[in-house]
């Protein structure tokens, strides 16, 4: 199977269109659903998504100076680059463009695009589909992802929709890079790409209950570092 054909049959391309189908029934729901059950629904999504994000913290062989130094490099990197203003910016434009007078239509991109691109099913399960094929993560990942884009679609609006696009470029984007970095891809690398991308999701769950106002999104170089620093430790 070509590069090509092995992306486009892959998990990300699933997840792409069931985050659409999540989206679609939360416009469709959203004017019946009560403004209590909404904030309780995302409330719930939020401590299931720290769940999740601390799940993934139990790695095997983690060198934690690697996770520190990566989160101190990548908070520089991020921040140089602001990419958290950046992603607000492009939420801005596609809110005047189709969003109207919708307030929440930045926050629901940056908060679904974070949601469903960062963590531990993102990273393996599109190294998994580029690597060997399996797409079975990626597959689990795209109903929860289904569910969750519900959820978020009824409480912030048709931002969250644009997240889609965002599923489908780094998931695929992913893939893609999986084929070119078979060599280097250890086990102990993806072992740390996981545990960093899952703090960076209970850091987002603890947004999304207001406990905190983590720009996580400035975080995520932090993510791809563990690639040149477990070479040198």
């Amino acid at each position: 199977m070509s590069v090509f054909n092995r992306v486009i049959t892959s998990g990300a391309v699933v997840n792409f269109f069931l985050v659409v189908l999540g989206c679609l029934l939360g416009l469709a729901f959203k004017k019946g659903i009560p403004e209590k059950i909404k904030t309780t629904l995302m409330n719930g999504m939020a401590l299931c998504v720290i769940y999740i994000g601390i799940t993934g913290l139990f790695e095997e062989g983690i060198n934690v100076i690697i996770i520190i130094i990566s989160f101190a490099l990548g908070a520089v990197l991020g921040e140089l680059a602001d990419f958290d203003a950046l992603v607000k910016k492009l939420g801005g434009f596609f809110e005047r463009k189709l969003g109207g007078n919708e307030s929440h239509f930045a926050e629901g991109f940056v908060t679904a695009t974070v949601l469903f691109c960062v963590g531990a099913m993102t990273i393996v399960g599109s190294l998994n589909s580029g690597i060997t094929g399996d797409n079975s993560t990626l597959y689990s990942k795209s109903v929860i992802d289904c569910v969750a884009a519900m959820a978020l679609t009824s409480s912030l609006g048709i931002g969250v929709m644009l997240s889609c696009i965002s599923v489908l470029i780094i998931e695929g984007g992913l893939t893609l890079l999986a084929v070119v970095v078979e060599p280097v891809m250890t086990t102990e690398v993806i072992a740390h790409f996981s545990v960093i991308g899952s703090i960076l999701i209970i850091a987002l769950g603890l947004n999304m209950l207001g406990i905190t106002k983590i720009k996580v999104m400035n975080y995520v170089p932090a993510i791809f570092l563990p690639l040149i620093l477990c070479l040198i430790f």
